[in-house]
């Protein structure tokens, strides 16, 4: 017959909790079966709970690369190319090789000295003096001489055009001046052997 009263159950309850302080041996067995259901239930729960792999899932993590240039997984960097850093400086380009002083360079410094040197304040217009150097200048150091005052032009020196060095392709030379020298620089072009750069040294 089920207890339906509160004195019933209380009684019942009363001996359940009062059995196993009755005897060691009660005591004894009712910690042995604690201990076997905490086991059981922390075994079993977890299992219980935790998802299965499937077969799909296990193929996947079985051949999945390892290598570190795959970009696309979660987790590894993508691999990046460095290019290498050149281990020395290029090397530079090579002197053109000395050569003989080729005659038609040197009748166009000693023209263009001539006519550089040839302004007479008073009796030589700058157009007149920028006629004379025009056909032995090159066409891209021709207006450089057209910003030039030819009155301040220094005088040149009665003595030969010297060359200084020369290739195969251009040449230098030197005229003295009353101060310093002049150094005229004469390169082949398409047009022929034309004054290409001149300066003031000292």
């Amino acid at each position: 017959m089920p207890i339906r009263t509160n004195r019933g159950r209380t009684a019942v309850y009363r001996r359940l909790w009062g059995w196993p302080l009755r005897s060691p041996r009660h005591l004894v067995a009712s910690v042995v079966g604690v201990v076997v259901v905490v086991t059981t239930i922390s075994v079993v729960i977890p299992n219980a709970v935790a998802p299965r792999k499937t077969g799909n899932q296990a193929g996947t993590s079985s051949t999945a690369p390892t290598g570190t240039g795959g970009g696309n997984q979660i987790g590894v960097l993508p691999s990046v190319t460095s290019t290498p850093l050149p281990t020395k400086a290029p090397s530079p380009t090579p002197a053109a090789p000395s050569a003989p002083v080729n005659a038609n360079a040197q009748l166009r410094a000693d023209a263009w000295v001539d006519a550089f040197s040839r302004f007479e304040p008073g009796k030589t217009t700058k157009e007149q003096w920028l006629a004379g150097l025009e056909e032995h200048t090159s066409d891209e150091m021709f207006p450089r001489l057209a910003s030039v005052d030819p009155a301040n032009v220094p005088v040149v020196i009665d003595q030969p055009v010297r060359p200084v060095k020369s290739s195969t392709d251009s040449a230098e030379f030197e005229a003295q001046l009353e101060e310093g020298k002049l150094i005229v620089t004469v390169a082949k072009l398409p047009e022929g052997w034309v004054v290409t750069e001149w300066t003031k040294v000292g």
